[in-house]
């Protein structure tokens, strides 16, 4: 073993008798949790719906008829209870720690339901963040569940990096929105998802366009979409264009995202997963 040796030997290109498998970093859930697939939600910038996306999917994999539970991945910036208007906080008992559960039966964990006020700042460093999310994975109580969604933070750093070594992820949805630069953003969470070798399912562009409530004319608010364009750059699937719709936002504000779950281009993106990532 080299004396330079971060013990990090998926990082590591040196071939030493103390180099491990990729797989065993993957931590187990509890004996009480059965989980068969796990879907990340990502984008490569914040403000970009991420959180709306990861609901939206839940709910709708939730009207179908699967078992669906929500790991809340943004420990510095959680929404989720807000989205489900979630207020209790969660609970423990002798076999581990027991998620809240939407209106509708979705099981959820966040950070913000173990603090005292969902207003309290999280001034935590990487290591600790990092952990907390491996816990959520381990520690909680999931019980029997078809899909997991995970609602990740922005970008690709300490976050990302834990849920891609530690959890086996099935696929990443990507989101993004039709800005200029999204091509570059996109291309950073592509290449991180490849360096990881986790599928990508495919991406969604969000505030693509609004529709006239007069003539049901689309106006393109931030520009002409570039989801086809993108998607076939980088050699992926164009799930759905997401139009603004100010009733779906507050939805999300008033904790009522579960009455959302209609929505015509999350029939089509869930349609993608259900084929890509079956639950047998």
């Amino acid at each position: 073993m080299s004396e330079e040796c971060t013990h990090d030997c998926s990082s590591c290109s040196s071939n030493c008798g103390e180099r491990r498998d990729p797989k065993d970093f993957i931590e187990k859930t509890n004996e009480f949790s059965k989980i068969k697939k796990v879907i990340a939600v990502v984008s490569g910038k914040g403000g970009v719906g991420k959180s709306l996306v990861t609901s939206s999917l839940a709910v709708k994999a939730n009207q179908k008829g699967y078992r669906t539970a929500i790991l809340d991945a943004d420990i510095t910036g959680p929404s989720i209870p807000k989205a489900f208007g979630i207020t209790e906080r969660a609970k423990a008992d002798d076999r581990g720690l027991l998620p809240e559960q939407t209106k509708t039966g979705i099981n959820v964990m966040s950070l913000n339901l173990l603090i005292e006020s969902e207003t309290d700042p999280v001034i935590w460093r990487g290591p600790v963040i990092g952990g907390t999310v491996k816990q959520f994975w381990t520690d909680v109580i999931w019980g029997d569940v078809d899909y997991m969604f995970i609602d990740m933070p922005p970008g690709t750093g300490d976050v990302p990096l834990t849920v891609f070594q530690s959890i086996p992820v099935d696929g990443i949805v990507i989101v993004t929105s039709p800005q200029d630069l999204v091509s570059m953003i996109v291309g950073k969470a592509v290449k991180m998802a490849e360096m990881m070798n986790i599928p990508i399912i495919g991406i969604v562009e969000n505030m693509s366009y609004i529709e006239c409530g007069c003539c049901g004319q689309k106006i393109n608010l931030y520009g002409e979409s570039k989801l086809d364009k993108v998607a076939a750059e980088y050699g992926i699937d164009a799930m759905a264009q997401i139009p603004v719709k100010p009733e779906v936002a507050a939805a999300c504000d008033n904790g009522t995202v579960e009455m959302c779950g209609d929505e015509e281009w999350l029939e089509k993106a869930f349609e993608v997963i259900e084929k890509k990532v079956p639950v047998k």
